[in-house]
């Protein structure tokens, strides 16, 4: 079974976390070691259209992930993003949360993580040189689905 993200169809290998209404996948090209997403199972653009059980289960799910990435990858803090339409930055559509562990000193300036984020999936940047290999991304899925078992 196949995940839909916007118009990417994703392989469970990358997929570790599955709720009733979420799902949780590595990121083909990470900002820092550990960035994640979070998505509703329901293909949804923008956040306003998500349903309350679905917001719910969303951050609910949110929450979760964070608590492990932060512990595995050994942050000491968290970044959550919501690109909600494309002039916040959003270039999938389809409603996801990044979430991303930090740690002090991974970026000169702290807020440089969103300069980051509003470029990396960027069509003249994101082409499949600049992805992480199936195997790296199945591996590290793996890695995060043992906490969630």
């Amino acid at each position: 079974m196949s995940f839909r993200f916007g118009q990417h169809l994703i392989k469970p290998s990358v997929v570790f976390l599955k709720t009733e209404l979420s799902f949780a996948l590595v990121n083909r090209k990470p900002v820092v070691p550990g960035h994640v997403l979070v998505c509703p199972l329901r293909p949804v653009e923008r956040f306003r259209d998500l349903r309350p059980d679905e917001v719910a289960d969303l951050f609910q799910a949110t929450q979760r992930v964070g608590t492990v990435v932060e512990k595995h990858f050994q942050g000491t803090s968290l970044t959550f993003s919501v690109q909600d339409g494309p002039e916040a930055g959003q270039t999938v559509k389809h409603v996801h949360v990044h979430v991303l562990p930090r740690k002090a000193g991974d970026f000169h300036r702290n807020d440089s993580i969103y300069d980051e984020l509003q470029k990396h999936d960027k069509e003249e940047e994101d082409s499949p040189a600049f992805w992480r290999s199936e195997e790296e991304m199945a591996a590290e899925a793996a890695a995060l689905r043992v906490y969630f078992q």
